[in-house]
């Protein structure tokens, strides 16, 4: 690799589109809410991933508009508030 290519330093572009993973069935009998959460969970894992491909590394860089815009990019819905704190949340723990 020429010198002159590890100088520069430019945020990674994401590598669009990626393969669904293949969805498995949830486990039945839980109350709501369970389920709820652990989808939530899953979309904040995503985005937050995403994320940090972009090279968004700190919480305080991913504000809500940031993670809908990147939601968008990478094709999921828009996420509620809560979502965008809980992705804001992984960034912060993963540190």
């Amino acid at each position: 690799m020429p010198a002159a290519a590890l100088k520069t330093k430019r945020p990674v572009q994401l590598d669009l589109p990626y393969a669904p993973v293949e969805k498995r069935p949830l486990p039945p009998g839980r109350p709501r809410d369970w389920y709820v959460m652990h989808n939530r969970r899953l979309k904040a894992m995503r985005l937050a991933i995403a994320l940090l491909d972009l090279g968004v590394h700190l919480p305080t860089q991913a504000r809500n508009e940031k993670i809908r815009s990147t939601a968008q990019l990478i094709g999921v819905h828009p996420p509620s508030d809560t979502t965008c704190h809980m992705v804001r949340a992984l960034m912060r723990y993963s540190r």
